[in-house]
């Protein structure tokens, strides 16, 4: 079951079939609606309550469970809110539009199962992973979109399966298979944005999304 308030709780159902949840996202300042990955490898955009309540739609791109979801929440000079990410066992991350149906980009640099990921709070272009063999993943979309910007390896390659950011986004806490957490700390040179960067994703998703639609579609 999958919880959907403080209050109540439900099942969540595509047609006929419940949906195994796995992780889920709330966009920004939203309580109503959100998004939820499932054990198949499917996302599907849900509701709370009100009229859609229950499953919308769904974004189908990975072929193992969905491990990590989360919306892009960076508040600066351009909205990318309808932005998300997904990790899954499949060994992907896939950069989402809620607007289409299929991912807008895949990165497949991984080489084992990815089991959390995160945007930056601050730097609407920044986004960590962590995988099965105990590496953290920083990754710029600005910069690169084949390689990460950084990438740390704890000493004993244990499993990673959490993250989260500080909410200065200058800190990643890191959890793992065996209980223990572990804090980095980010140079500002990465963690920081300056103000071209939103200008900058938005001709970056502009030209991924002219490869999934042939049709450019601005912020």
């Amino acid at each position: 079951k999958a919880v959907v308030s403080t209050q109540s709780t439900g099942e969540l159902q595509q047609k006929t079939k419940t949906v195994a949840v796995t992780t889920m996202s709330f966009a920004l300042g939203e309580v109503n609606s959100f998004l939820v990955g499932s054990e198949e490898g499917t996302l599907y955009s849900s509701s709370r309550h009100g009229n859609k309540a229950g499953i919308n739609e769904a974004f189908e791109g990975h072929h193992g469970p969905v491990t990590g979801l989360d919306y892009n929440k960076a508040v600066g000079q351009g909205d990318f809110s309808h932005l998300f990410i997904s990790s899954s066992t499949d060994w992907t991350i896939k950069l989402w539009n809620n607007k289409l149906s299929k991912p807008l980009y895949s990165f497949e640099n991984a080489n084992d199962y990815l089991f959390d990921v995160k945007w930056s709070p601050i730097h609407p272009a920044v986004f960590a992973s962590v995988d099965a063999m105990g590496k953290v993943d920083i990754w710029n979309i600005n910069t690169d979109t084949e390689v990460p910007i950084v990438s740390l390896q704890t000493g004993t390659r244990t499993a990673l399966n959490r993250l989260q950011w500080s909410a200065n986004g200058r800190e990643l806490h890191i959890g793992d298979c065996d209980g223990k957490v572990y804090v980095y700390e980010l140079k500002e040179k990465l963690a920081l944005p300056h103000n071209e960067e939103w200008k900058r994703l938005n001709d970056t998703l502009n030209e991924m999304q002219q490869r999934v639609t042939e049709v450019p579609l601005a912020v």
